[in-house]
Formats: C-alpha cells, structure tokens, sequence
C-alpha cells in the first residue's frame, strides 16, 4: 500500500529528471520547510527539498568546518558530487546559520542558473513577522517572474495554496488514524510518505494519498503495535532508524519534526491578499527551535499531541552539533518528565549506520514495559 512513497523517497533524483524531461519544467531544490512553496508550485515549478545521502563523504572539508551539522555537510556533499545535477535553481528561506552555509556554499561552488535568500523572521512571535514576511515574499515572486520570464498571476496562486491545503489535510488525516489502539501504518510509512511530499509533485502526492485513505481505516495490520513511541527533534528521513526501532516492539506513533507533522499541520487561509496569507501560515506553523523564542510556544503542542496518539515515551533526536535542538532538548526533557512521559536522548550523525543505537532503545523499551507492570 505505502511501496510508491518508499520507491519516491529512494528513487527521488530519478523522479525529478524524468518529471523535467517529460514536461519541459523547471525544478527548484530548497533547503528548509519555511521556504514559502506556494509562490514557487505556483510558478509551475516542481519543489524538491534537498536532503542528504546518508553516506559517508569526504568532499565539504574545504566548505564547511567539521563542527557543524553532519546533515547539512551531507546535502552539500549530495551536490558537490553531481546528485542534484538537475536543479535549476536552489531557494532556502533563513534558517540555521549551518544550514545557511549549505546554501551559501553550492551557490558558490555549483554550477546553478538561479539562487534566492528569503529573509524569514526568526521572531516569529512578533507582531511585525506577518507584514515583514508579506514584504520579503512580494520581493521572491518579483524575483521568480523576472527569472522565468512570465508573470505569477493571482489565479495561480490561488490554484496553488488549494493543492497545498488539500495535500496537508489529506496527510493530517492519515496523521489522525494513528491515534487507533493498532495503528494502520507503521511510523516508518509514515515518515516516507510525508518525506515523499517534499519530493514530488504535490497534485500526483495527494492523488496517491487520497487512495490510501480510502482502503486505511479497515487495514488491520498483523504486527503488535507494542510501546506507542513519539519521536520529537532534527530533521530525519533515517527509513534504517526507524525501521529498527518498529523492529524491537514499539511504534512510532507521531512525531514532532520538519520530515514529518510539522511540515503540514497547519494551512493557509486565503483571503485578498495571497502573499499575506501565505505568510501568515509561515508565522503561524508549528515553529522550529530555531523560530520558537524567547518562549517555546510548541511545547503545548507536543503535549497535546503526546496526549492525544496515547504517548508511552519519546525518542528526542538530535543532530550532532544542531544549536537550535541543542538548546531545545534540556528544558523539552524537563518538561516530558514533568508529565510523566519518559524521553530517551540520541545524538544522530545522519552517516553514522544506526546499529549504535539499538542497545540503548531496547534498554528504554524494557524499561518502559517494566513500568506499565506497575
């Protein structure tokens, strides 16, 4: 049932070249869920969001020093050697200063027709965020139809932010079935069907997704769904992690992250002025570490959601070196403790084979277990 979002997340490189030979189009990587994608699909540009190999590299010494981030040393070193050959043009809207370095890199060191900054608010608990981001996107579409050669009209617009509510509400709704006793999808399907999102075209996405939802409410599964497990933290298309962890009698019942309920939890409302609109879904959504201060507004968020998918414990996941998740863990834990929901802490390096971690999550599930005895 969920192989084609499997064979899209693997095969991602093959989609998009076929996709561009077959239709003539263009396609745009970008490097952070706060790239407001509804002004670039509207453009009749195909989005792929650029993620690493999982491999180990040794091509970004001479580009990014050694203590930032293995996931954002992995996406550059995914271009240095030529797997996004294919892209027109890269966009990344302001994120962490590593990731940032990605960008700045490739666009120096690549060969790429068209790069553009989106100037997003980190204080997006500020009152001037919404009018500040309507402003800098106003600039981006400016920036596109200069690139493209033909105007962004307001239809399409509209047409855009309509396939865009639709592929959130139609992956919320698969979401919301795993709040069943035995969930009908494993959390490894889970993450590949939202990572595919990224990946492909949002209309055959959702169209695929719509199929799913007809036939999943009465898919019984044949697996125990064991301990129900939130995974909470960095960027992870990890399918071996998670894989493991479904391996040892748990599921991964929700997650809190930007390959996963993040990404599409909440929608656009349009009204007259698109852009406007458009920006405020990308004050308003659920915020990064990176955007979530000087109070951590998501913390209720991940509570309800704890309480909501009947949370036994969370898998609080870090890439070595992430700043933003680094300040977000210690305070995050505290708070999990306090509500009676146990955390275990990994500290992932996005090249480093998962088998490392095994030990330690059978050693959390155990304990789990020996606690719902009492």
């Amino acid at each position: 049932m969920f192989e084609k979002f499997g064979r899209w997340h693997k095969d991602r490189h093959e989609y998009a070249r076929r996709w561009k030979r077959e239709t003539g189009g263009t396609v745009v990587g970008y490097f952070c869920t706060y790239v407001p994608e509804e002004v670039i699909y509207a453009a009749g540009i195909l989005l792929v969001r650029i993620l690493g190999g999982h491999e180990p590299e040794d091509v970004t010494a001479p580009h990014i020093i050694s203590m930032y981030c293995p996931f954002c040393r992995d996406c550059l070193a995914q271009g240095l050697k030529g797997k996004y050959d294919y892209l027109d043009g890269i966009v990344i809207a302001q994120s962490c200063m590593h990731i940032r370095q990605t960008f700045h890199s490739w666009r120096m060191h690549l060969p790429i027709d068209y790069s553009y900054y989106i100037n997003m608010p980190h204080h997006v608990q500020s009152p001037r965020a919404k009018p500040y981001l309507a402003g800098e996107l106003a600039e981006f579409k400016k920036s596109l139809e200069d690139w493209i050669g033909r105007p962004v009209s307001e239809e399409a617009l509209d047409q855009a932010i309509d396939t865009y509510n639709t592929s959130r509400r139609l992956m919320k709704q698969v979401y919301e079935l795993r709040q069943a006793t035995n969930p009908p999808l494993t959390g490894l399907e889970a993450m590949q069907m939202v990572v595919s999102s990224q990946l492909t075209d949002k209309k055959e996405h959702s169209q695929a997704v719509a199929e799913i939802l007809a036939e999943l409410p009465t898919r019984k599964p044949k697996r125990d769904p064991g301990v129900r497990l939130m995974i909470i933290g960095s960027e992870s298309d990890d399918v071996e992690f998670a894989r493991m962890v479904e391996s040892l009698g748990a599921t991964l019942v929700i997650d809190d992250q930007c390959t996963g309920s993040r990404y599409f939890w909440n929608e656009v409302f349009p009204h007259g002025n698109r852009l406007e609109a458009i920006a405020a879904r990308y004050v308003d959504r659920v915020p990064c570490p990176s955007k979530d201060w000087p109070q951590w507004t998501r913390f209720g968020h991940i509570l309800k959601l704890a309480k909501d998918f009947d949370v036994q414990g969370a898998l609080l996941v870090q890439q070595k070196f992430c700043d933003p998740h680094e300040c977000d863990m210690p305070p995050l834990e505290q708070l999990l403790k306090k509500n009676d929901i146990p955390s275990l802490f990994l500290e992932f390096d996005v090249t480093v084979p998962v088998g490392q971690f095994r030990t330690r999550v059978e050693a959390f599930l155990e304990m789990l277990r020996a606690e719902e005895l009492f």
